[in-house]
């Protein structure tokens, strides 16, 4: 019987060491998998690269993640907002690399991970500095740049749904990357809000097929006034 299901967060990051390429989902907050990289935190591991769209956020979140110092590397698109000052702070002092990625090509890059593509050729970045050192074409009379696919060890992800088989479905925009992540990495876990019996996910509704799903954990949401203590 297949059963994706964990009994704890810390059991299905047990697996997670040291120098590993994580996938994290999220546009901001929304859709960031916060229970998740509260264990992560907790499990300690160091030198790690962090893909996500952006670089953290106040105190919380990924922002709390990079503030142990556990992150070598941030591959992501959007480094810096008026609430980025833990990123701001680590790569002034040159205790975190970098690797800026326009979003379109982030996301592009992403599901050619989970597609098995070999490369992209992409118009976006070419002519500019993103472009430095990197295979260059003219197809049809338009200039493209050569981007390989960005892939993972993990991928820690967030949905609102799921079953034990691992299929997913999503609220509104907090759906944003989970399901390229999910596709990408070797190994994906996701933290839903409730887990449902086989056949209560619409299967029209389902965008995450379980096939790209290891594991499944149930986090129930928090109260609002819980959230915001937090």
């Amino acid at each position: 019987m297949i059963d994706k299901t964990a009994a704890s967060l810390a059991d299905v990051l047990s697996q997670i060491r040291d120098e590993a390429t994580i996938m994290i989902g999220g546009f901001g907050s929304a859709g960031q998998p916060a229970e998740l990289i509260d264990g992560l935190i907790d499990l300690g591991v160091r030198n790690l690269t962090i893909v996500n769209n952006n670089a953290g956020n106040g105190d919380h979140g990924l922002a709390k993640l990079l503030k142990t110092g556990a992150v070598r590397k941030m591959i992501c698109s959007f480094p810096r907002q008026t609430d980025s000052w833990v990123f701001d702070e680590l790569y002034r002092a040159g205790k975190i690399e970098l690797e800026l990625v326009p979003q379109g090509n982030l996301a592009c890059r992403i599901q050619a991970a989970g597609m098995g593509l070999g490369a992209v050729y992409t118009p976006t970045g070419f002519g500019t500095l993103l472009a430095e050192g990197k295979e260059s074409r003219n197809i049809k009379g338009k200039d493209y740049v050569l981007e390989y696919p960005i892939t993972a060890d993990f991928a820690l992800i967030k949905a609102y749904k799921g079953d034990r088989w691992g299929n997913l479905v999503y609220r509104k925009s907090a759906r944003n990357f989970g399901p390229i992540m999910a596709m990408a990495g070797a190994v994906t876990i996701a933290q839903v809000s409730e887990v449902v019996e086989l056949g209560a996910l619409d299967p029209e509704h389902v965008v995450t097929p379980g096939i790209f799903v290891t594991h499944v954990v149930q986090v129930p949401c928090a109260p609002a006034a819980a959230r915001r203590a937090a």
